[in-house]
């Protein structure tokens, strides 16, 4: 329990991923102490093949970086978008190579490395600056959150299966998409009070189905000895068939570190055939038939294909978020804190590159609260809540609708996307006072807001209504006057 002469301490974090770490750093810096964070895997860089993604973090989720110091870490590690460059590899063996085209250099440079590496990141400079106040306990599973006499108890299963209990004053859910923390407050708010309860909003890209394949870290691009890959560069293999159940892409994303296996996305409706393929040689067949210009049994080991095949890879969750952030358990003289951070409480597909940029950003604006209310939670948790509900229902509504269609689902609402892109961004370029630019060049903007980029937005789509009905309504009568 807290009050208001116990101090900063006794915290409890349920998840050691990006935005757990990183409250954990943010808390101890402000001078909180016993904080414990409680995490599933067995270390900071165990690699999961199936969560092998690369993550993008942009000037929104620098900002708590730059205040922890650790931006120079971070780019040390990284691609840097302004050195991001995509080669093309079309199925006879023909490359190009671009550099991305939405990459605004008047805005701050955003780095590319993997999850693992800088979930890494954060862990080390707890390593080597925060040891006296934060434990962080790995293979370790929080089972239950209760309450009992007025307090908060925590109970975890430590990874040589032996249970133990904490009785924290601040407990954060940083637990992910199935937070047992919001699936417990929703438990305790029920049936009074849906707070703690996910609202949906269906978008074209829920219910992908990804998987991942590891490479290795120079792995050959064609049967000539000195052609391999080059770990900074992004790749796009495209496949044979072009249409249907087959279609398929190989998808990798750059990192800085030579040695790093590379990892290949694969990004298909669920009924793809690819998920039906049961035995390693299908596979092999499958993926050498889908990719001619390619050596695969040179770049895929049969251990690979073995796990690949055995593997349930992922789903893109549908874009979600609860309304609720916070929870205070009050007695006379003491309290009790619970609060919700990233995926616990806004979850989406990885459309617009916004999960952990999201994540960081909610640490970031509850490190600026406490500062304004000198770590007060029973003042700094309401006001957070309030500060940022509306971030994060403009934030699951861009997810929903800014770029749905990237993965190639549909060809032809791939094609309507692009025109509707280009045509806004003309109108901004003639007529930027009237008409802003595509959501998805907002979200760059790390100054702008989650609020103010969707609400710029539906302002350009009314416009953009209203310049359609008159073009229209011109025509008609152009149409009537040569009639008569």
């Amino acid at each position: 329990m807290l009050t208001d002469k116990s101090g900063c301490r006794n915290v409890v974090i349920v998840g050691g991923g990006p935005s757990g770490l990183a409250i954990a750093l943010m808390l101890a810096k402000r001078g909180w102490t016993e904080i414990t964070v409680l995490e599933k895997r067995k270390t900071a860089d165990y690699y999961e093949p199936d969560k092998a993604f690369n993550y993008q973090i942009d000037g929104r989720g620098q900002k708590l970086l730059d205040w922890l110091g650790l931006t120079p870490n971070l780019a040390e590690m990284s691609v840097s978008s302004q050195e991001f460059y995509l080669t093309i590899i079309q199925l006879n063996g023909k490359r190009k190579t671009i550099k991305l085209p939405f990459i605004n250099p008047n805005r701050k440079t955003a780095y590319w490395l993997p999850r693992r590496t800088f979930v890494s990141l954060l862990y080390e400079e707890i390593e080597r600056n925060w040891q006296q106040q934060i434990t962080v306990l790995f293979e370790t599973k929080c089972i239950e959150l209760n309450q009992k006499q007025e307090q908060l108890q925590v109970i975890v299963e430590l990874k040589n299966s032996e249970l133990k209990r904490f009785t924290p004053g601040f407990v954060v859910g940083c637990d992910g998409l199935n937070s047992i923390v919001r699936q417990t407050l929703n438990d305790w708010e029920k049936p009074d009070n849906h707070r703690f309860e996910m609202q949906y909003f269906p978008s074209p890209s829920s219910g992908l189905r990804y998987q991942v394949l590891t490479l290795p870290p120079q792995f050959p691009l064609s049967n000539q000895l000195d052609d391999q890959s080059v770990c900074t560069m992004a790749y796009a293999i495209r496949g044979k068939a072009v249409e249907g159940q087959k279609k398929i892409s190989l998808g990798l994303l750059p990192m800085k570190n030579p040695d790093e296996p590379r990892t290949a996305n694969i990004i298909t409706y669920p009924h793809h055939k690819i998920w039906t393929l049961k035995t390693n040689q299908e596979l092999y067949r499958f993926l050498e038939q889908s990719f001619p210009q390619l050596s695969i049994r040179d770049i895929i080991s049969e251990s690979e294909i073995t796990r690949f095949v055995n593997s349930q890879g992922g789903v893109f969750p549908v874009p979600q978020f609860c309304s609720g952030l916070h929870f205070l358990l009050k007695s006379d003289q003491t309290f009790s804190a619970i609060l919700l951070l990233g995926d616990a409480v806004h979850c989406f597909p990885p459309d617009i590159g916004q999960g952990v940029n999201s994540a960081l950003e909610d640490v970031y604006i509850l490190q600026q609260i406490l500062e304004e209310t000198q770590d007060d939670l029973l003042l700094a948790l309401p006001l957070y809540e309030a500060r940022r509900s509306g971030d994060i229902e403009a934030l699951i509504r861009l997810a929903q609708t800014t770029f749905p269609w990237q993965y190639n689902q549909n060809g032809f609402r791939r094609k309507l996307w692009d025109i509707n892109f280009l045509i806004r961004l003309l109108l901004n370029r003639f007529l930027p006072f009237f008409f802003s630019p595509p959501a998805f060049l907002m979200i760059q903007d790390y100054q702008l807001s989650y609020q103010e980029i969707w609400h710029q937005n539906q302002r350009t789509n009314q416009r953009f209504l209203i310049l359609g009905v008159t073009l229209l309504g011109l025509l008609f009568l152009l149409g009537f006057s040569f009639n008569v």
